[in-house]
């Protein structure tokens, strides 16, 4: 019998789990998550010390993500430079500010400067594996933060997965999950 690579298990996961957010973002009430998630990042900041002045990664939400609009206007409030990702065609990531309607580039190394990184996913595990799209671009570009900044992604209730992911020898793990239900740690920094 022919062994399933980690690369073709996250291939059918990803399916299942495409899937699977639809049917859960078809029955949120996503102003209410927009909310709860802002509170619970805005909880997450304060624990980290995460202050006025400090950069955060952020991502604009697509309309079956969780929400991200109330967090944008959570963080940008409290003084903290947002930035926000562009893919580009190789699908590293470059960076932009959220409020620059120009996303001028930043370049590949400005998620160096964040004091934390919140990210988008489809699922993760208890031990901080996350399960991407499949371009592999947060893998790419989570080494060039800086040492000792945790990683939070952010996903609908239900996405955290019960059981364990398959995971590559190249797949960043990841600290925490946040949702409108609160946060989660996977693993608490080195």
């Amino acid at each position: 019998m022919e062994s399933v690579t980690p690369a073709r298990a996250k291939k059918m996961q990803r399916a299942d789990r495409r899937e699977r957010r639809r049917q859960i973002a078809a029955s949120r009430d996503r102003d209410a998550d927009d909310t709860a998630l802002a509170a619970a990042i805005t909880d997450l900041l304060d624990a980290e010390g995460v202050g006025p002045g400090d950069t955060v990664t952020l991502y604009e939400a697509l309309p079956v993500e969780p929400p991200t609009a109330a967090t944008t206007a959570a963080l940008t409030a409290r003084g903290l430079r947002v930035i926000v990702p562009i893919t580009l065609p190789d699908l590293d990531l470059d960076w932009a500010y959220v409020a620059d309607p120009a996303r001028t580039p930043l370049g590949h190394n400005a998620i160096g400067d964040a004091a934390l990184v919140l990210t988008p996913g489809l699922s993760v595990d208890r031990e901080g594996t996350r399960l991407g799209q499949g371009g592999g671009c947060y893998d790419r570009a989570l080494p060039r933060r800086a040492p000792g900044v945790k990683v939070v992604v952010m996903l609908h209730p239900g996405e955290f997965a019960a059981d364990l992911l398959p995971r590559a020898a190249h797949d960043e793990v990841v600290d925490g999950v946040v949702t409108a239900d609160g946060l989660t740690w996977c693993r608490r920094g080195d």
